[in-house]
């Protein structure tokens, strides 16, 4: 882009009605974005000092966690800025930088999480064969296309916005650049919203029918365990695996399968905050901080340091 275009400005417009609340919306989102940060440092800290989580499991939580932090970095603390100063004016060169990351980091998680609910029907269904079948090429090549996927999709999808005129409007009835919003407000996007539909399939969709058979093998498996205790631990982290999954790729596909339309603005804020913000929030929580692994981790990281 020229110095021209950049000092171009859209209008983020997604709280206009809120004028009165806007205090307390940006203590609830700092709030929000802070526990999602300090719980995701937490858990990159735990595996990157403690050699005993150097395992594919947790190798794949230190990278969900550093993709979750790119996430809600990317939309967040600009929200927060037009909460707390009410210059709600977003140049086009820091617009279309906010969607790649966002883009990249909502792509990369798409396809991580799937990898990550492969990984627990290795572990859990065929745990003799564990090593042998996540050796570390293969995780590693799982890691490098997952990251590679998302980088090849945000370069895509951000250039293919890039291309549009915004000829209808300037204002963005959402709390970020948020691809759908600008297809609504460009005038040459003729079959755009194709595209957007089979992004989210491959992204969305197929990651999440992988997820949902990997954790319905689980089931089986863990519905042969004899002891009681055993079924209801299992049973509790698939259910709390399998809430975050439907929360992520659920309101993922219903943001950017339904069509731009103004009946749908406030839904899609509903499902952008719960996209963006809570789930990334709650992965820390629901994948690690419960899993006594790493808190044993954590503990014997403070008493070294203490």
């Amino acid at each position: 882009m020229d110095n021209r275009t950049c000092n171009k400005t859209f209008q983020i417009l997604a709280f206009a009605n809120s004028t009165d609340n806007f205090n307390l919306l940006f203590l609830v989102f700092f709030l929000i974005y802070m526990t999602g940060v300090l719980g995701n440092i937490i858990i990159i800290s735990a595996v990157i000092l403690d050699v005993r989580l150097h395992i594919p499991m947790y190798i794949f939580l230190c990278h969900l966690s550093l993709v979750d932090i790119i996430f809600t970095s990317s939309t967040l603390p600009k929200l927060m800025d037009i909460l707390l100063s009410g210059n709600t004016s977003i140049t086009f060169c820091q617009c279309f930088t906010q969607l790649y990351f966002f883009m990249f980091a909502a792509g990369t998680e798409d396809i991580l999480l799937s990898c990550m609910a492969y990984d627990r029907y290795v572990a859990i269904c065929k745990p003799l064969h564990y090593h042998l079948i996540m050796k570390k090429e293969k995780y590693l090549f799982l890691l490098l296309g997952t990251l590679a996927s998302g980088t090849l999709n945000s370069i895509f999808m951000t250039f293919s916005i890039y291309q549009f005129e915004f000829c209808h409007s300037i204002v963005i009835q959402n709390f970020f650049c948020d691809i759908k919003a600008l297809q609504k407000i460009s005038c040459n996007n003729t079959g755009f919203h194709i595209i957007l539909y089979i992004e989210t399939l491959l992204l969305a969709l197929c990651p999440f029918i992988l997820s949902v058979m990997s954790y319905g093998k689980i089931v089986q498996t863990v519905l042969g365990i004899k002891s009681t205790h055993g079924r209801r631990k299992a049973f509790s982290t698939c259910s709390s695996h399998l809430t975050v999954l439907l929360m992520f790729y659920g309101t993922g596909v219903c943001m950017y399968m339904n069509p731009p339309s103004e009946h749908f603005e406030e839904q899609d804020l509903v499902f952008s905050v719960l996209y963006t913000a809570i789930t990334p929030m709650l992965n820390p929580l629901i994948y690690s901080l419960r899993n006594k692994e790493v808190k044993g981790a954590l503990k014997r990281i403070i008493s070294v340091k203490i």
